[in-house]
């Protein structure tokens, strides 16, 4: 088994060329797996773990409710925002500036094969991450992502997950608002739960900005402690400027 995960920060991307991007690492993997069966051989498959920033942009999982976007094509384009609709689980969500989002495009079978148990993981390297900040984050039952004063009426969602799987390949992952623009998400039904505020480090920590790449490197810290893996920078679309 293959525990090596190859990380690459790619820093701000538009989305559909990051969703393009894990497509083509996702369909290498399960391609790969085909041959192996198909050939009986053993070849070692890769794992990948891209940190990115997007521009502005709403997108709804294939389950959604398309009337949980609450602005029209008009709208969209004066907020300088898109929209897609993708093949994640889940409802709608924002991606921005401040927000860091995680895609691990990973083959299960290096690790285990339980997709419960790798949402859990990556709910608890976010947990832990807002821990080192002195947050004490939660899951919320029935309710995805990872929250802060769970099941008091001040509860507030600070990070948003939706993944696929298929062949135990994975891809798309979490969105953890740090310094993001918290009005985009007053634009929609976040993940389609009313009534539930959303937060973002900044705003908990009530500082002018926290520092994104000390971020990164504590989910990256807790990513390879929980998967029991080895990361590795790497460069797959443009320069990394991530040290691991």
């Amino acid at each position: 088994m293959n525990k090596v995960v190859w990380i690459d920060d790619l820093g701000l991307m538009d989305y559909k060329l990051t969703w393009d991007l894990q497509e083509n690492l996702f369909k290498e993997i399960v391609e790969l797996k085909i041959r192996n069966r198909r050939e009986e051989t053993n070849l070692s498959t890769p794992n990948y773990f891209l940190l990115v920033e997007h521009p502005h942009v709403y997108t709804l999982g294939k389950s959604g409710d398309f009337n949980n976007l609450l602005l029209n094509e008009k709208q969209l384009a004066e907020k300088g925002a898109t929209f897609y609709k993708i093949n994640r689980g889940g409802d709608i969500t924002y991606h921005g500036p401040g927000q860091i989002v995680g895609y691990p495009i990973l083959d299960l079978e290096n690790f285990f094969t339980d997709i419960h148990k790798y949402l859990r993981l990556l709910e608890e390297t976010i947990i832990l991450t807002l821990a080192e900040y002195g947050l004490k984050a939660e899951r919320s039952q029935g309710e995805t992502g990872v929250w802060l004063d769970v099941g008091t009426p001040f509860a507030r969602k600070i990070c948003a997950m939706g993944v696929r799987a298929s062949r135990w390949v994975t891809m798309h992952g979490f969105a953890l608002n740090v310094n993001a623009d918290l009005g985009y998400f007053d634009n929609i039904i976040p993940c389609g739960i009313r009534g539930k505020a959303v937060t973002s480090l900044q705003v908990e920590l009530g500082v002018e900005k926290v520092e994104e790449d000390e971020v990164k490197a504590k989910i990256l810290k807790h990513f390879e402690q929980l998967f029991a893996c080895e990361v590795r920078a790497t460069v797959l679309n443009k320069t990394s400027n991530l040290q691991c």
